[in-house]
């Protein structure tokens, strides 16, 4: 099975040190991977990194098998990648309705009004937003800007979606509700994603698979009961202890 992303020996270099470091990473087709690890590891510049914001300084990302970006070139532009993405600060268009900001991105896909008003009619019922469509997000709650964001990037039916700590500052319990939605409407839509966090709870909640970084590389990957069982490092180790 060809994988949905892949990041191939991937160095990324700013101003002389290096962010990542020969770091490899396969998502499999409909496959969750929680990429876990404290701030400034590098996580948010993998995702760059798929996203095509930048390139590698060296090595190869692949998208469904094709080299989209290698060694210091972007082949292939941000906007041809066919990616969904929930940024941490959610990036909504504040002075766009709930509906509108759904619309922005299909807009471009020059679809046939009655699908698209459809799609963003049944996807604002899955995250129980079918009542605020006329709303601007400065009318919403904190977890209902995060239900319009992960709205707007499942909408768009993308091959991937990279979501970048979106539930940062919500309460424990808000979290836990997200969660089990985002992987829900994950599963349910069979969408490959990457979702970054620091939290390992949430790591576990929403990931099939969790991968540890640690100083810009992968430290170690697998399913909890896994890395419980032979942590390859005391940062590891340190990480599973503190779950109950």
């Amino acid at each position: 099975m060809t994988a949905a992303i892949a990041l191939e020996d991937v160095t990324l270099r700013y101003g002389g040190r290096d962010v990542l470091r020969e770091l490899t990473l396969v998502v499999e087709p409909s496959e969750v991977v929680a990429l876990l690890g404290p701030s400034g590891c590098g996580k948010t510049s993998a995702l760059r990194l798929v996203l095509g914001f930048v390139a590698p300084s060296k090595g190869n990302i692949r998208l469904g098998g094709d080299i989209v970006s290698r060694d210091g070139q972007i082949l292939r532009l941000p906007e041809q990648r066919g990616i969904g993405v929930v940024f941490q600060d959610l990036a909504l268009w504040p002075h766009l309705t709930v509906w509108r900001n759904l619309a922005f991105g299909l807009g471009s896909r020059k679809l046939p009004r009655r699908e698209m008003d459809d799609r963003i009619r049944t996807m604002l019922g899955r995250v129980g937003l079918a009542d605020k469509e006329g709303r601007r997000p400065s009318d919403l709650s904190g977890g209902e800007r995060q239900r319009v964001a992960i709205a707007r990037a499942l909408v768009l039916e993308p091959v991937a979606v990279l979501l970048d700590e979106p539930l940062t500052n919500l309460d424990v319990g808000l979290k836990r509700e997200l969660l089990s939605m985002f992987r829900e409407l994950l599963k349910e839509q069979k969408t490959t994603a990457i979702y970054v966090t620091h939290d390992l709870r949430e790591a576990v909640t929403l990931g099939d698979r969790i991968a540890v970084m640690g100083e810009g590389h992968i430290v170690q990957e697998g399913t909890l009961d896994a890395l419980r069982a032979r942590p390859s490092n005391g940062f590891v180790q340190d990480l599973v202890d503190a779950l109950p």
